[in-house]
């Protein structure tokens, strides 16, 4: 498996599908580093040259910010927001929906699994 940036990409998928494997880099930055590179997206990851490698290497190091850079930059952010006490830091401390979601239904990636509350007992003697 070639390496770029510390990140092993898979070989047999063509460049432009295996350069997403790395995390900040999705289909337009992909498609973008490979015309900046001159490289054809449709060459498989295998077939690069070490010289290719080392081009997008340092393409995505000087232009991108990704991996543990980007994730340290995501986490001081929400971190930021949660110490300002903002609604948005609120709802991500409360691990809730936090760009105006509905949590009445449908937030169950952010909720987790039901909890399920008992209900009312419906009152006996009514009409």
């Amino acid at each position: 498996m070639p390496r770029i940036i510390g990140v092993d990409i898979p070989d047999k998928k063509p460049i432009r599908i295996a350069l997403r494997y790395i995390h900040g880099i999705g289909p337009v930055n992909s498609e973008l580093i490979l015309k900046e590179a001159g490289i054809d997206g449709q060459v498989r990851a295998h077939e690069l040259t070490d010289d290719q490698l080392a081009q997008l290497a340092g393409i995505i190091d000087g232009t991108y910010v990704v991996e543990g850079a980007l994730r340290r930059a995501v986490a001081q952010n929400i971190g930021r927001l949660r110490d300002i006490r903002s609604y948005r830091g609120d709802r991500h401390r409360r691990g809730l929906p936090v760009n105006g979601q509905r949590t009445r239904t449908n937030a169950r990636t952010r909720k987790g699994r039901k909890k399920t509350v008992a209900g009312k007992k419906g009152v006996k003697g009514m009409k």
